[in-house]
């Protein structure tokens, strides 16, 4: 019959549509969830800074940030991390916040994964490490995420500063508590009249136009972010599909202003869904060069 012969291939051909696309699904889940997910990338950014001490031309600070443990970035994903780091001996790593993910299993799993964050992060080999707090953290407990990380030798700056000092010579590590959820404060956490260069860490990237606007905005040299996680999932020609409040202005990498630097960086974890694509998860290497 003419009508049965004309139904079958519809049938067969919304049958394998479906199937087609089930199957173009479970292969962007496990690439972009599994595989892309797991890319790490080594940035190597020089970063020249006016009057740089001397002591410190070529002083390497590595940066890692939104670690988000447990939810989703598994703990051996992270010890993987950190051998990375240790790998490429730096002087100084730097954490820009996020230990914890302030989500579904929170309730379950974040004054765990805070802890187990801290620990692994123990095992860095490098001279000096420093620590601030981001969102996440705040919204999860903030005074258990610092006591967590400093009662196991990671100091966390929440508006405070240290010289960091070599041969005679210093720079200043500035610490801002998180600016989207809690109360930076630039008077406290500049000092008046460093003397030495600055670099500040404050967890939203775009929280460096107040910076800048602030009468300590000019004291500042470098200020280092993370948050936005490069948005995890960019597009060709379209970019970052989603960014989060306060990382939608200056999303990753390296920007230049009148008297200051920014650098972003994209972080290992990922929050809302475990994927990312071209967007992968980043270690910066920054090593200082004078201007």
């Amino acid at each position: 019959m003419p009508g049965f012969k004309s139904d079958q291939p519809s049938r067969l051909s919304r049958r394998n549509f479906i199937i087609g696309t089930g199957t173009t699904a479970a292969a962007f889940a496990l690439y972009a969830g599994e595989i892309a997910r797991h890319e790490v990338d080594v940035v190597d950014r020089p970063i020249s800074i006016k009057d740089l001490p001397s002591a410190f031309h070529g002083y390497r600070i590595v940066q890692i940030s939104d670690i988000h443990l447990d939810e989703y970035t598994e703990p051996y994903f992270f010890e993987h991390i950190v051998n990375k780091v240790n790998s490429l001996a730096p002087d100084l790593v730097l954490l820009t916040g996020d230990f914890v993910t302030h989500g579904s299993i929170t309730f379950i799993a974040g004054r765990h994964a805070a802890h187990r964050a801290a620990e692994i992060i123990t095992k860095l080999t490098a001279p000096l490490r420093y620590a601030v707090l981001g969102n996440h953290d705040v919204a999860v407990d903030p005074a258990m995420v610092v006591h967590a990380l400093s009662s196991r030798g990671t100091p966390v700056l929440v508006n405070q500063n240290v010289p960091i000092e070599r041969n005679g010579a210093r720079i200043w590590l500035c610490g801002l508590d998180d600016p989207g959820t809690s109360s930076p404060n630039l008077d406290l956490a500049v000092p008046t009249k460093p003397d030495g260069p600055v670099i500040l860490m404050g967890h939203e990237p775009d929280y460096a136009d107040t910076v800048m606007a602030h009468p300590r905005g000019p004291l500042v040299d470098l200020m280092l972010s993370g948050h936005s996680h490069g948005g995890q999932i960019r597009l060709p020609f379209l970019g970052p599909l989603v960014l989060p409040p306060m990382g939608m202005k200056y999303p990753e990498g390296h920007y230049r202003f009148n008297q200051m630097q920014l650098y972003v960086n994209r972080g290992i974890g990922t929050v809302g869904l475990p994927f990312r694509l071209n967007c992968p998860p980043e270690i910066t290497v920054l090593t200082l060069n004078p201007a």
